[in-house]
């Protein structure tokens, strides 16, 4: 086992990691920028190195000062959190040429998934379920207008190279598929440096559904069920539960095709396979996130598996402690993420200093945070705090426990998106299961 693991990372994320290596014994390395000097997991690491500027390119994202870092403090491995350099197969390909071993699949296993189009291939050839569309990338406008009359409009033209709902666009007709074909081209050149693209059907109002599957480098493969992630705003996760609201029938295709789908590029470590569910309980595979997810606790409080531990025992080399069978479900798990953002004006972010913070708690009530009284929200990264999950006994419970940790979460002296989430909660549709990827503009907005 590893003795001194470098977190490549910030925010709640860091700190979790940092909790877990705590309880394995394993001394932890933080890493943060000039803007974080304030940072919990700065203070909670047993040593801490500042990596540059505020900005992530300066900092989070400057990998030469992230592997000095590393050989600089004699940490054997790095854990990259999500975000960041998580996804990033050229960083996980330099650790394996500097024998730092990357707490997560290979550079081969990022960069084949990390490619959607290329993903999808494998996928097709592995007979997982996908989308009708391209082949591959789109060779031009004219192709993709052939797509288009092929598998019948609408249609989606998305970044091959991308994720978090940039480079995306929606064709309804022909007539809009010149538009979309160039903004996704253009959008995905500006914020991926890869202006390739290629094209789907467009399944309308489906649910989002992935399944947290985690393997190790003996083959040993399992999944840990469901989690529902449609609600969101703009491709932008907002709240996500375990389990998912489907047929059972449906569950079952789905986690085949995920295993599949793993068993396909011999992945091993965290990752979750992602999949839409249209209204007749037909699911196509989306993409495979190489990482650990945002939303994974609510998979943990319905297994009882330590997501994080896994990963680094399986980065050390041992073998998963758990089988298919010693997989057991109990009861409803939720999560809300609590953002610095002010939703009354279009979520714009809302940096700044907390002057309060008051956690709620209780039986079945986690919180993984990073923030406390006085620490002041920085505006150059993601406008995440914390997270809040709760655990109950069925759906019913799970949301009444919400409610009640919601109504008692107190930040002040910045905007949050606490009161959104509360109002979410008591939504009719919501609470009836009777939502989808587009419940947050037509159920919320409306």
């Amino acid at each position: 086992m590893f003795k001194k693991i470098l977190i490549a990372n910030r925010g709640e994320i860091a700190v979790r990691i940092i909790r877990a290596c705590r309880e394995m014994g394993i001394k932890t390395v933080a890493v943060y920028s000039t803007g974080d000097k304030d940072a919990l997991h700065k203070e909670l690491a047993d040593e801490a190195v500042c990596i540059g500027k505020p900005a992530p390119k300066d900092s989070y994202l400057n990998i030469p000062n992230i592997l000095n870092a590393t050989i600089m403090t004699g940490a054997e491995a790095i854990h990259p959190g999500y975000g960041f350099l998580s996804e990033n197969a050229n960083f996980a390909k330099i650790c394996e040429k500097c024998n730092i071993n990357f707490i997560g699949p290979t550079s081969e296993m990022i960069e084949n998934m990390g490619n959607k189009a290329k993903a999808k291939e494998i996928m097709v050839a592995a007979g997982v379920s996908v989308s009708p569309g391209s082949d591959g990338i789109l060779k031009s406008l004219e192709h993709a207008k052939e797509l288009g009359t092929k598998v019948g409009y609408p249609v989606m033209v998305k970044a091959s190279g991308g994720g978090g709902g940039r480079g995306m666009r929606i064709a309804f007709n022909e007539a809009e598929l010149e538009n979309a074909y160039n903004q996704a081209k253009s959008e995905a050149e500006i914020a991926f440096k890869d202006d390739r693209i290629y094209l789907e059907k467009f399944i309308e109002e489906p649910r989002h559904i992935e399944v947290q599957i985690i393997g190790d480098k003996a083959g040993n493969i399992v999944h840990l069920g469901e989690r529902d992630c449609s609600i969101q705003r703009k491709h932008q996760k907002m709240v996500e539960e375990s389990p998912a609201l489907l047929d059972f029938d449906v569950k079952v295709a789905i986690y085949k095709d995920a295993i599949k789908a793993a068993k396909a590029v011999n992945y091993f470590s965290a990752g979750t396979v992602e999949f839409l569910v249209d209204k007749y309980g037909k699911h196509y595979f989306i993409e495979m996130n190489t990482r650990i997810q945002v939303e994974h606790p609510v998979t943990e409080m319905v297994t009882g598996v330590d997501l994080i531990k896994e990963q680094i025992k399986v980065a050390a080399g041992e073998k998963l402690s758990i089988k298919q069978d010693d997989v057991v479900f109990t009861g409803h798990a939720i999560e809300c993420r609590i953002n610095a953002e002010k939703p009354e004006e279009g979520f714009r972010s809302s940096p700044g200093l907390i002057t309060r913070v008051f956690f709620p708690g209780g039986n079945g009530v986690r919180v993984d945070a990073a923030v406390y009284t006085d620490y002041f929200v920085p505006p150059y990264y993601d406008s995440m705090l914390c997270k809040l999950i709760v655990h109950g006994k069925n759906r019913e419970e799970a949301i009444n426990k919400m409610q009640r940790a919601l109504g008692e979460f107190i930040i002040q002296g910045i905007d949050t998106n606490i009161n959104y989430q509360f109002r979410i909660m008591g939504n009719a549709d919501y609470q009836a299961g009777k939502f989808n990827t587009s419940f947050i503009e037509k159920s919320m907005e409306e």
